[in-house]
């Protein structure tokens, strides 16, 4: 898996606080549309803002009626509600919706600077790696983030203390390859192409670091 298709999370609900991610390994073409470039990233509010409470009030997180997890992220999400009720679900998503965009832009960008503090030391080489080809082939990236039309957490996992949330990312993205002297290798900013992302994030919730890590990322 390159890792041109890898993209995470930071948190524009943590208010300002930085993201720290782990990106895994993915499959794809750092020319194609659906290779993370990042741009001005443009994320949807989410419609509802939801946090389930751990408590005895079990119909707070009734199955099947959350519109930020899964069912089958239920039980992870109750075990982290109980080990940090600080824990906020909707802006959990919200702060991943933010640092998808912003990887994608540094990525693309090849900000190795900003990935460097958004990435753990495997993810950050994988970046840079495909950034140091890219930079090779003499090509630049002008990829866009259209939108991102649903971001929803698919898998959550607590093995105390560590927490791991998988998140599903629907998004458009245009991308666009150019040559040394500026030519056309491929890709279109005016035709995005639907995009669909896996991004685990990591963190001890006994810490006073209340930053995420990105810990690894997939097509879904």
């Amino acid at each position: 898996m390159t890792v041109e298709i890898i993209i995470l999370a930071m948190v524009a609900a943590f208010l300002g606080l930085r993201l720290y991610s782990v990106l895994g390994k993915r499959t794809g073409h750092e020319q194609e549309p659906l290779t993370r470039g990042m741009d001005t990233p443009v994320a949807k509010r989410p419609t509802a803002i939801e946090r389930p409470q751990l408590d005895d009030k079990p119909a707070a997180m009734t199955p099947g009626t959350s519109t930020v997890f899964d069912i089958a992220a239920e039980p992870g999400i109750r075990q982290m509600l109980a080990a940090d009720r600080s824990f906020d679900v909707a802006r959990f998503r919200d702060g991943a919706k933010a640092a998808y965009g912003m990887i994608l832009e540094a990525f693309w960008a090849g900000n190795r600077e900003d990935l460097r503090t958004l990435c753990d030391d495997e993810v950050y080489e994988s970046f840079s790696s495909s950034i140091d080809q890219r930079t090779a082939r003499g090509e630049t990236l002008e990829n866009r983030l259209v939108r991102i039309d649903e971001a929803r957490i698919v898998d959550a996992e607590y093995d105390a203390p560590n927490a791991r949330i998988t998140v599903r990312f629907d998004a458009d993205i245009a991308a666009v390859v150019r040559g040394p002297d500026g030519e056309l290798v491929a890709g279109s900013l005016t035709d995005a192409v639907a995009t669909h992302d896996l991004w685990t994030f990591a963190r001890d919730l006994r810490s006073n670091d209340p930053n995420w890590i990105l810990v690894e990322t997939d097509q879904a």
